[in-house]
């Protein structure tokens, strides 16, 4: 096994992030166990299925576990659930950890890191991001359409032969994994996409990428959202090329009718992570200086739409 310092693997959050990465991982002979609730019987019954674009696999028996208790302190913890279910962190985190125990952080927005680092320490927490298109189409079924790296940091610096071993070991498995020294100009970076593409596939009404590049005025929407996330990044000292929005927009052309994962869960009835995306970024930019009135529309929009929703 590759990476003694990870020897074993906790995935929380078993929805398509945690079950295409942690399934990744597994299918390459790692020790990983899947923390699932709802979806047990199902994945009990079915086992695990990734349909991907860089090959399909099956875990016919992964190691899925009801409770964290259960699961037992373990090397890695990967946070991959929707950061509306952070209030959990450290009920569903402490029986996971030992002393040299490292959580790693695969969720969207901001604010994620900084209250795992509070709760177990910063030393001991990793961020990454995840560029890629992934559903779960049903229980046990996720479907992996658009590539893309996974970057990850240290959230306070750290060991750097800690980071190469993490590396190391998603590259091993077949993911495309890069370790960036600025995290959070990453964090910033994943932000170009997510805060105009499942903001605005929500304010429309639930649409999919598709339809709102076909929008008559679409693109312009996205490429000013992008531009004001540039300028809060640039407010917090974080540069990123402008060509960044072309890469971004020309990216989204080929998924096709894609679906945000946002705008799933809002079509759905569910929890929106209008904290992370929206409101925690725009507070910090606007706190240094930026002036950013389509983002704050933008949030509006989305928040009018939660209501409305509420109220069928």
């Amino acid at each position: 096994m590759l990476a003694a310092m990870f020897g074993s693997v906790a995935v929380v959050g078993a929805g398509a992030v945690g079950l295409y990465y942690g399934g990744r991982l597994a299918a390459a002979g790692e020790d990983v166990r899947f923390l699932v609730r709802s979806d047990y019987e199902g994945m009990r019954e079915k086992g695990l299925t990734v349909e991907s674009i860089h090959g399909d696999f099956r875990l016919g028996d992964p190691q899925i576990i009801r409770s964290a208790a259960e699961i037992g302190p373990v090397d890695l913890v990967i946070v991959t659930w929707k950061a509306t279910a952070n209030a959990h962190y450290e009920d569903v985190i402490t029986p996971l950890r030992h002393e040299q125990t490292v959580v790693l952080t695969l969720q969207n927005g901001l604010g994620n890191t900084e209250r795992l680092g509070e709760l177990f320490g910063p030393e001991n927490v990793m961020g990454g991001l995840c560029f890629v298109c992934i559903n779960r189409i049903e229980p046990g079924l996720v479907r992996h359409t658009g590539g893309g790296p996974v970057v990850v940091g240290e959230v306070v610096g750290g060991s750097m032969g800690r980071l190469d071993a993490l590396v190391e070991r998603f590259r091993a498995a077949g993911i495309d994994c890069r370790a960036v020294e600025d995290l959070s100009l990453a964090q910033w970076m994943k932000l170009v996409w997510n805060v105009p593409f499942n903001g605005l596939t929500i304010a429309e009404g639930g649409i999919d990428t598709e339809a709102l590049l076909a929008m008559p005025d679409g693109e312009e929407k996205v490429r000013g959202l992008m531009r004001e996330v540039l300028a809060g990044a640039k407010a917090l000292g974080r540069e990123i090329p402008e060509d960044f929005m072309d890469q971004q927009v020309e990216v989204t052309r080929p998924m096709g009718k894609y679906r945000p994962s946002s705008m799933i869960d809002y079509v759905e009835g569910r929890d929106v992570e209008v904290e992370g995306i929206w409101e925690e970024p725009l507070r910090r930019a606007k706190a240094a200086g930026a002036e950013l009135p389509q983002w704050e529309e933008l949030l509006g929009r989305i928040r009018r739409r939660l209501e409305e929703r509420r109220f069928k």
